[in-house]
């Protein structure tokens, strides 16, 4: 079972999470509230994980179509509810950029298959809620 550990180190809310392997991300609130920006914060760390889920789908999709992916990159933009708590996500904008020897509609196929079909993370935020919006431009 995947076990996070977390730990106060810097200021007031400045964490450091551990996983089982090791593996540390550094957390803290904003300065607004006290944080120093000493790490992410915990809900930009949702776009990032959708990021890091997406990314692998979609790479893993175009290596078995033998595309060759030179550059991979996404950029999220995310906008939160207003006026509420929690204030979760309700919209995000994804793209992906890629460069090297790939069909637009293969690149296109892959995203879409992450982020509707395999991507748990963009499932979760959806039944959060988000709407989740992605565009894709190859070799631009």
């Amino acid at each position: 079972m995947p076990t996070i550990q977390l730990e106060r180190v810097s200021g007031e809310y400045g964490f450091i999470t551990t996983d089982e392997q090791g593996c540390e991300v550094k957390q803290d609130a904003s300065p607004e509230i006290g944080g120093q920006n000493f790490g992410a914060r915990p809900m930009q760390l949702l776009l990032s994980a959708m990021a890091g889920c997406s990314g692998i789908d979609v790479l893993s999709i175009l290596k078995k179509q033998r595309q060759e992916v030179q550059e991979f990159k996404m950029t999220i933009e995310g906008e939160r509810e207003k006026g509420k708590e929690p204030a979760l996500w309700k919209t995000i904008k994804v793209h992906f950029k890629f460069k090297g020897n790939i069909d637009t509609e293969k690149a296109i196929k892959a995203v879409d298959l992450s982020i509707n079909k395999y991507c748990s993370v963009a499932e979760t935020l959806r039944l959060a809620g988000a709407t989740i919006e992605t565009t894709v431009s190859v070799n631009e």
